[in-house]
């Protein structure tokens, strides 16, 4: 809110389109007005939508996982707007924090609006603009802090994204290349009251006897587990645009819903979160997902892919 108590000042204000959040879908953006307030801060206007399934908690109220796309939708908003960043320009995730308070996520009759102070530092320049920073991000429902996030993310031209990428940097043949979804697993494990938005699916056992495998299911729940990361190209909010890896929205999901398998049929919220984009995951090969508690409210969750750790993170759970 600002100083007067309203959202906004109409007349500071700009209005957000699609692109500048690159989203396809108008229904996906969730950014509607921004505002400079400093030299490297902002004030931006969110609305969330009360009729978005995907977006929803199985107990009715807004998904964990809404906040978390909410401020990846800055990244662009802010380097376009603020620091002139071209449209072909990519944006890669470095890493990403936040916290919030469960009364964020509560639901009203309709939409919801809130208010996001945005703080920008550690600017790298180059001769080709911006090209990197990190973002500091208060949220604010009718004007109460209720979440705080960080993240930092470099800002590639074309040509050093091509060289970074090579082959794998054609958007059209990486989705092409992605094989049919696996079956998921069941989608109460996940905390997804849809079958179709998990993404995790099971790793058959290999070469275990019957009698032992019959002795394991008798065990106590262990403290980790693993599942491949099932990534299905075709979902309309996890790919609303082609992309030429695993987009990081979607591995935040995959160390959500591992926690919640893990934690299995105790609720665990992810009110917490921290993570590490280490190396792209492209979509043509396994990616396997491992969870462990590592204290009674926090689970660590890794993804590997080609032996290769690509992704960290650490889940806070209630």
């Amino acid at each position: 809110m600002s100083d007067s108590g309203t959202l906004l000042e109409p007349a500071a204000c700009h209005a957000v389109t699609g692109k500048l959040v690159h989203k396809l879908d108008p229904d996906e953006a969730f950014l509607t007005m921004w505002r400079r307030t400093g030299p490297d801060t902002f004030s931006v206007i969110a609305h969330w939508p009360s009729d978005r399934p995907f977006y929803r908690s199985a107990d009715g109220g807004f998904d964990f996982l809404l906040p978390s796309e909410t401020v990846r939708q800055l990244f662009p908003l802010i380097s376009h707007v603020g620091y002139d960043t071209p449209f072909e320009h990519h944006l890669v995730w470095e890493h990403y924090r936040y916290d919030l308070d469960p009364a964020l996520l509560r639901a009203d009759s309709g939409p919801v609006a809130l208010e996001l102070r945005v703080t920008c530092s550690d600017l790298v320049r180059r001769r080709t603009g911006l090209a990197g920073m990190t973002m500091d991000v208060d949220i604010l429902r009718n004007g109460i802090r209720l979440a705080s996030a960080t993240s930092r993310f470099t800002v590639q031209a074309p040509a050093i994204y091509r060289r970074l990428r090579g082959s794998n940097s054609d958007r059209a043949r990486a989705m092409a290349s992605a094989p049919p979804a696996p079956e998921g697993i069941p989608a109460p494990l996940t905390g997804r009251p849809d079958q179709a938005d998990v993404v995790l699916s099971e790793i058959p056992p290999v070469d275990v006897p019957e009698r032992i495998a019959d002795e394991m299911s008798g065990l106590l729940r262990p403290n980790s587990g693993s599942w491949w990361l099932r990534v299905d190209a075709t979902h309309r909010t996890y790919f609303d645009h082609p992309v030429d890896h695993v987009p990081g929205a979607l591995l935040l999901e995959a160390a959500r819903q591992a926690t919640q398998a893990l934690r299995y049929p105790t609720p665990a919220p992810p009110l917490a979160m921290s993570a590490a984009f280490l190396r792209y995951v492209d979509l043509d090969a396994p990616c396997r997902i491992t969870a462990r508690v590592e204290s009674p409210t926090l689970v660590r969750v890794t993804a590997e892919q080609h032996d290769r750790l690509c992704f960290t993170s650490e889940v806070g759970t209630a």
